[in-house]
């Protein structure tokens, strides 16, 4: 498959998981929109890996943004949102994340909304470089 088709499916893939973060938001299933931000920011990090003919492996935000520093050097300005979904990706989901209790019982408005505009500043980086490269979208 051609390069920019396959970042293009993984990019609107991207925004459909950081639509259903905001949904998952509204109806207060906090961890799991903290997860799907941080899902979001990984396949839209990955499509400008496509983009630039890259292959992505991986599921960490801020691994994959480091990958790209060397030829997007502005991929850095992101790390800090990275570094903040990542923390996400497993104790979202995993009730032995914690000593006792299950996810839902650690998240909260805060932490949710946080992880929807961390990957949303990703996202809209990521959705400006593929346009600059010529993936429609």
């Amino acid at each position: 498959m051609e390069r920019f088709e396959e970042a293009r499916r993984c990019f609107l893939q991207a925004l459909r998981d950081l639509r259903a973060a905001g949904e998952s938001l509204r109806t207060e299933s906090y961890e799991w929109s903290s997860f799907q931000s941080q899902k979001a920011a990984e396949k839209a990090v990955k499509a400008l890996g496509y983009a630039l003919g890259r292959t992505s492996w991986g599921h960490s935000v801020t691994e994959l943004l480091e990958g790209l520093r060397e030829s997007l050097p502005e991929a850095g300005s992101y790390l800090r949102d990275s570094r903040e979904l990542d923390r996400h990706y497993i104790p979202s989901r995993y009730p032995n994340a914690f000593e006792s209790g299950y996810p839902a019982l650690y998240y909260d408005v805060e932490a949710a909304s946080r992880a929807v505009e961390c990957a949303r500043r990703i996202i809209d980086w990521v959705e400006g470089m593929l346009k600059r490269l010529g993936v429609k979208i």
